[in-house]
């Protein structure tokens, strides 16, 4: 009788996953009513029409500073904007994870400006003449367009940015007679100090100065224009301060917006798919820190900077600088991981989860996420896609000491435990989890392929690849089960309920409950109108889960699934209500734009779309998914494995043809039927 209500109960839910993958396959995506248009130069405008208010922030960082703007425009299309700047490298005591100074000025900060004798803003009681926003643009500066006057008699163009290598943000502004009579513009002269507690103060006292530059009063005729701007800086040196000269910072604000876009270009027949890649590598590259540490990628977000994360830093974005062809990137990957390294020991004490204050300190405050696992994850993959021996020799100590550590936390059933994962007891993780598990088994895979590069001994490398082969039967048998429905995983040991991070064997190339997984991952219990629910039921969403997923199911070869998502949650993020990159969390964090979140984007194309899986310092496989309705696809300017080479696809029958052509080197060509993946190594 237990055997029959045991088969009529799996054939019911057999019956409900049909249902469940029916609906999932006829489910409506939320409409997207786009609020942002896609520019012919690749920036994105609000043309700002109806729809109000709205508001939204963006940040943009440079070495010495980030600059959060938190801009809204009312039913009247008048702006208000709020702009907190942050000196990472200004820091008080006691050290932590935020003893950065940040300071917030509102409109009411701003030097006050006059037209023909009119106050500009704000508009302080009825009849006062006030300016109305017309568009708003992004790329990496944030420009505004305004207009003074009815009829309209002069235009008032906004540029806001941080320096690129100054404790310095800029907000510029341009105003053009644009009457058939003269106009006369007058700006107050402004300078504001404030200097920190001398005695919480790092080193010796901060001051903050809010000052114009080129302030004064300017007779313009039709057709003339007038340049001033706010400056907004950090110095431990007052009375000793350098000149501004914001022509020159905006000039290398775009030259360092060029550098970083010209590696790496992914050109497809989707304009979206192409604009929200490059809007990534902006936000992924942009946030990296000049310490004296070093140089450190942070996150941000008015919360994280001068500090690295064993899961941000390590595992999500220094694989994708090891491609990125940024330079300064690459200092911070191998600096990350130089600096977690100092902290290894004998007796293999968990290394801390954060580093930060410069390299002062550490934070140890959730123990044992999986920290090594995602340490050694990050670093063997780093290694082999950048393709430098000298540096893979540097990194194999910390490689193979986060690989023993984890090892010496196998349980009785053969699978790692850790304290949390990286959510940090957010949501439950049990005494093993999947994630931490998923990331050592992959780290194994790379360490084998790592240790033949270095020459080491052979039984070393078979060592690891014996753990990898046993490790994934183990977490087939530990993780695997039927959940909801789904033939797919739990995330820890007793977990009932479906999750996000059942998508992390897929990145890891672990496919055998793939297909049930997916259905899963696309389900209504999970997709959600922003990406996946963090768990079944829940509201909560991190985007890093929804990138891994993406990522995950390209990798699969579900080609058509993952772009019918992709091409909506590019969309959604790109020229939606909150743009222009991916997002951290909500509710948590209010969907900060956290650099690395972007870096894992980016990864969704390298590693999903093209399937770029490193196997040498000079080699690796290509496994490619060409989308149904492309004709080509390509990766221009690839800055790996020691060289700089073009990946091209283009459809061939009922297969693609992959062409890879290396600088000053000889064309490959070879043709993909989507089974086996493709090898390549470069001379």
């Amino acid at each position: 009788m237990k055997s029959y209500f045991h088969k009529l109960l799996l054939t019911a839910s057999a019956f409900l996953v049909q249902c469940s993958l029916s609906y999932a396959q006829k489910l409506a995506l939320p409409q997207q009513d786009d609020r942002w248009r896609l520019q012919t130069d690749g920036s994105i405008t609000w043309n700002i029409k109806d729809r109000l208010p709205h508001a939204d922030h963006i940040e943009m960082s440079g070495e010495k500073v980030s600059l959060w703007v938190a801009y809204k425009v009312d039913a009247s299309k008048i702006s208000h904007l709020t702009r907190t700047v942050v000196f990472p490298t200004f820091r008080m005591l006691p050290d932590d994870t935020r003893s950065h100074i940040a300071y917030t000025f509102d409109d009411n900060a701003l030097p006050r400006m006059y037209i023909d004798g009119k106050l500009l803003r704000p508009a302080t009681s009825e009849g006062d003449v006030s300016v109305f926003t017309k568009s708003i643009t992004q790329q990496g500066i944030m420009r505004m367009e305004e207009l003074f006057g009815n009829p309209n008699s002069v235009k008032i163009e906004r540029a806001l940015f941080p320096s690129v290598d100054k404790p310095l943000a800029i907000e510029k502004y341009t105003f053009t007679n644009i009457s058939n009579k003269a106009v006369t513009i007058s700006v107050e002269h402004l300078k504001r100090e404030v200097t920190t507690d001398t005695l919480r103060s790092k080193g010796s006292p901060h001051t903050v100065i809010m000052q114009s530059v080129n302030d004064g009063s300017r007779v313009l005729q039709p057709g003339q224009a007038y340049t001033f701007s706010v400056c907004y800086r950090a110095t431990d040196h007052p009375s000793s301060l350098p000149s501004v000269d914001p022509q020159l910072e905006e000039k290398a604000r775009q030259n360092r917006i060029a550098e970083i876009e010209a590696p790496l270009q992914l050109q497809t027949p989707d304009s979206i798919l192409n604009a929200m890649f490059a809007f990534a590598k902006i936000r992924a590259t942009e946030s990296i820190f000049k310490t004296k540490g070093g140089y450190m990628h942070g996150p941000g977000g008015l919360s994280y900077y001068a500090a690295i994360w064993a899961n941000d830093q390590a595992e999500y974005i220094n694989p994708y600088f090891a491609i990125s062809g940024d330079r300064l990137g690459n200092l911070s990957a191998m600096n990350a991981y130089r600096m977690f390294a100092k902290y290894m020991n004998p007796d293999y004490n968990a290394l801390p989860s954060s580093i930060v204050a410069e390299g002062d300190t550490v934070w140890k405050g959730a123990g044992d996420r999986g920290d090594q696992a995602m340490i050694a994850y990050g670093a063997s993959r780093y290694a082999l896609t950048y393709g430098s021996a000298d540096s893979a020799k540097v990194l194999w100590p910390l490689i193979s000491w986060c690989l023993e550590y984890s090892r010496r936390h196998i349980n009785d059933q053969g699978v790692v435990e850790s304290k949390s994962d990286e959510l940090e007891g957010r949501f439950p993780s049990g005494k093993a989890n999947l994630s931490t598990n998923c990331l050592y088994y992959d780290a194994l895979v790379s360490a084998a392929l790592l240790s033949r590069q270095l020459q080491l001994p052979q039984q070393q490398t078979e060592q690891y690849t014996r753990q990898a082969a046993q490790l994934k039967v183990n977490i087939e048998k530990y993780f695997g089960a039927d959940i909801a429905g789904f033939h797919t995983y739990k995330y820890y040991e007793t977990n009932d309920v479906l999750r996000a991070w059942i998508c992390i064997p897929l990145t890891m190339g672990i496919y055998d409950r793939s297909k049930s997984t997916i259905d899963a991952l696309f389900s209504p219990q999970l997709w959600r109108a922003d990406g996946l629910a963090t768990q079944a039921g829940q509201t909560t969403f991190w985007d890093r889960s929804t990138l891994y997923a993406l990522r995950g199911v390209l990798q699969a070869g579900a080609t058509e699934q993952a772009m019918t998502f992709l091409r909506y949650y590019s969309r959604r993020r790109l020229l939606g209500e909150h743009v222009p990159y991916p997002v951290e969390a909500y509710p948590e964090g209010n969907q900060r734009h956290l650099s690395a979140e972007s870096g894992l984007y980016c990864r969704i194309f390298t590693e999903g779309l093209f399937g770029i899986r490193p196997t040498g310092f000079r080699s690796f496989t290509l496994s490619t998914r060409l989308p149904n309705g492309w004709n080509f696809m390509n990766l221009k300017n690839v800055k790996a494995f020691g060289r700089s080479f073009d990946i091209a696809v283009t459809r061939q029958g009922a297969g693609e043809r992959v062409t890879v052509t290396p600088t000053g080197g000889k064309t490959i060509q070879k043709t993909w039927t989507g089974k086996t993946p493709l090898t390549f190594k470069l001379d």
